[in-house]
């Protein structure tokens, strides 16, 4: 009875025990990151490099994505709103939607499966072919030189894929409102932009900055934190999609308590 006792804690230690060493060894790279982001050198290049993979390279889905996003919120409002026969407020309901919700969390979404997962595969090709273990015999400090680029570059172009794919989820559900619904443009610009305040700008514009950190310091973590060869790179890269999606949703629904409690 007394070693049944003893061994049960003990088991349930040894399960706590990788999860409490990754979520510190997780908070410690990030905050190594962001102390680098205020350090020289500052790696300008590999800076403008990464926004250009990760900010321009993302363009083309974050197009689509939120096109579609946009017109499928026109389309599936639009019979509840007709039963209420207050069709003319689907712009309205479109932009507050987008603008707050499914720009930024699609958006964020799309980003994560093709960046974090590539930041992964990319430092965890590096790491069991110990480029990061040669840079650190050269003096050169991996996190500066390849996390906090990555981490500046998201933070940067996330919010400005946002926008973009807000404004293309507006015209998403306007072509949608004017040709399936029968409204006219200006009843429908006019709707969306009366609908949205600084409010619902800013919350729109806050997420994905949380998101674009969730992402790039996921990715940097999974991808350093890679073992056993190319079947490592291969779980780094699953690994990193999988909690950077379910972060962002946390993150999206804790965010939204905050701002709507405000």
């Amino acid at each position: 009875m007394v070693a049944s006792d003893v061994k049960e804690p003990t088991c349930l230690l040894d399960l706590l025990k990788e999860p409490v060493l990754a979520a510190q060894e997780f908070f410690v790279l990030a905050g190594r990151a962001f102390g680098n982001v205020f350090r020289r050198p500052h790696y300008g290049a590999d800076i403008i490099l990464q926004m250009d993979s990760i900010g321009v390279g993302s363009i083309q889905v974050v197009l689509f994505t939120g096109f579609f996003s946009g017109a499928v919120m026109a389309l599936e409002l639009s019979s509840a709103l007709a039963d209420f026969g207050v069709t003319n407020r689907t712009g309205m309901v479109v932009a507050i939607t987008v603008v707050r919700e499914m720009g930024p969390v699609m958006s964020a979404l799309m980003v994560a499966g093709r960046n974090a997962s590539g930041i992964a595969s990319e430092l965890g090709s590096m790491k069991v072919s110990e480029q990061i273990d040669a840079m650190r015999a050269l003096g050169t400090d991996p996190i500066k030189k390849l996390v906090t680029p990555r981490l500046i570059a998201t933070s940067i172009m996330l919010p400005i894929l946002v926008v973009i794919a807000d404004f293309v989820g507006l015209v998403g559900g306007w072509l949608i409102a004017l040709f399936y619904l029968a409204m006219s443009s200006k009843q429908y610009w006019t709707s969306a932009w009366q609908a949205l305040r600084w409010k619902d700008v800013g919350e729109g514009l806050f997420k994905p900055f949380i998101f674009a950190m969730v992402i790039s310091l996921v990715g940097c973590y999974c991808g350093m934190r890679t073992t056993g060869g190319t079947q490592g790179v291969g779980r780094s890269t699953t690994q990193a999609m999988v909690i950077a999606t379910v972060l962002i949703l946390f993150f999206d629904l804790l965010i939204t308590k905050i701002w709507v409690s405000n």
